[in-house]
């Protein structure tokens, strides 16, 4: 584990205490460079409303409905009032942006009386949807919040097709126009839509942000092994030790490149990740599964690393050193650029170009690899949203311009299986 010195001093200077809740304003004047690559949205396609009136639809959406597949879900555990306030900034920034092309954004939760709870929305008493932990309100472990969040995203998207993206993904591209192209084009061969963690020859879709239509076929099967690992001994509390079940056999555990104990601890808190690796690499004559070639033909996986997680590649994993430049304030007017701010520009303007989206990182990579930029803007309230900063460049690119080109889809293709055999029983 490594650690990293609190850089406290950077966000104390820089965060006025007015700047914490900074409302969009009612269109952009920003003086913010737009890089080749990108345009800025028409005005009439986005919402931009207050944040206290975009806040409240977002706690009053209109009831869920099978007539549409344009649902945004987000999972927070206590409700999107108690989020942390760059949390919120990242779902606002959606709903602004996809409001309008007739998406309705729910944060489902498990907040007792609330209309956005998860048994609002799916049986929550079904034994077939989700686990004896989760129906006992047993669902625990260091990071019980987080696994319960995964056990809830695909019975969602099962029913009601649509998005499910956590609360700390930034989105950058045109979320909704890549919809329209894939899953809302009834003459596309794609059923999902994620992120690879990996080149095209690796099976490992990002958990962070799926889509589908409903009743998905890799998403159901992958949901059945989950379930089987948590009912698995008379039914698990937490997702420790799943590593080792004999239903796993066959995938590498996650995180070749540490050691061995940080790759078992990884592959346990990413298990969800997991069972989809396998499924994703299974082939189930008896059920008629042909996962490989599933994957080739109904894919659109986007490269993780570029697609959303590129200021990593400039930081070298360095959420201090992210942290550090994000904050900076831009050159003034005549002042030269230094080495930093070229640093900072370089960042916001390849993420604005070349990234869909940009994942925050939480949970337990913190033990990992130490404080990351999700960490230390949850530690340092406003650090995401000063006015004049490289962060600021980027909040308010995400709200107000888009990509002109879809990102790249990964060129799957028929890879050998890691398992044949019933999905649900050793070889």
């Amino acid at each position: 584990m490594s650690t990293v010195q609190d850089p406290v001093q950077i966000s104390e200077n820089a965060i006025p205490a007015s700047s914490k809740e900074a409302e969009v304003p009612a269109a952009s004047s920003s003086d913010y460079p737009i890089p080749a690559g990108c345009h800025a949205i028409p005005a009439n396609e986005l919402d931009l409303r207050s944040d206290a009136e975009i806040d409240l639809e977002l706690v009053n959406p209109k009831p869920i409905s099978t007539d549409t597949l344009k649902n945004l879900f987000f999972f927070w555990h206590s409700g999107y009032e108690s989020m942390h306030p760059y949390t919120k900034r990242n779902v606002r920034a959606h709903y602004r942006r996809m409001a309008k092309h007739g998406w309705t954004v729910y944060v489902i939760n498990r907040a007792e009386g609330s209309p956005l709870n998860i048994a609002n929305f799916v049986d929550v008493t079904d034994p077939a949807l989700f686990p004896k932990a989760f129906l006992d309100g047993r669902v625990g472990g260091e990071f019980a919040p987080q696994h319960t969040s995964d056990l809830v995203r695909w019975p969602l998207l099962m029913k009601y097709g649509g998005i499910y993206t956590d609360v700390g993904q930034l989105q950058i591209g045109d979320l909704n126009r890549l919809w329209d192209e894939t899953l809302g084009n009834p003459d596309s061969p794609y059923d999902i839509i994620s992120y690879n963690l990996g080149p095209a020859d690796h099976r490992d879709l990002a958990n962070y942000f799926y889509a589908s239509r409903p009743n998905n076929p890799l998403f159901a099967r992958a949901h059945n092994l989950l379930l089987a690992l948590w009912n698995s001994d008379g039914g698990k509390t937490s997702t420790e030790g799943m590593h080792a079940s004999p239903l796993l056999k066959g995938p590498k555990l996650i995180g070749q490149r540490f050691p061995e104990a940080i790759r078992k601890k990884l592959t346990d808190y990413i298990i969800q990740g997991y069972c989809l690796t396998l499924t994703m690499g299974l082939i189930d004559d008896e059920d008629g599964w042909d996962g490989p070639t599933y994957c080739a033909k109904h894919i659109y996986a986007i490269d993780y690393m570029v697609g959303s997680q590129l200021i990593q590649q400039y930081t070298n994993w360095n959420g201090t050193e992210a942290f550090r430049l994000m904050s900076l304030a831009l050159p003034k007017a005549g002042e030269e650029e230094n080495a930093d701010h070229k640093k900072a520009r370089e960042i916001v303007e390849g993420c604005l170009v070349r990234s869909f989206g940009f994942k925050l990182a939480h949970g337990y990579i913190l033990q990992v690899v130490g404080e990351t930029l999700g960490s230390l803007w949850r530690k340092h309230d406003g650090s995401d949203n000063v006015p004049g900063t490289y962060a600021h460049w980027l909040r308010e690119a995400m709200i107000y311009w888009t990509q002109d080109e879809l990102p790249e889809r990964l060129d799957f293709q028929v890879i050998e299986p890691y398992k044949r055999g019933p999905l649900l029983r050793e070889n």
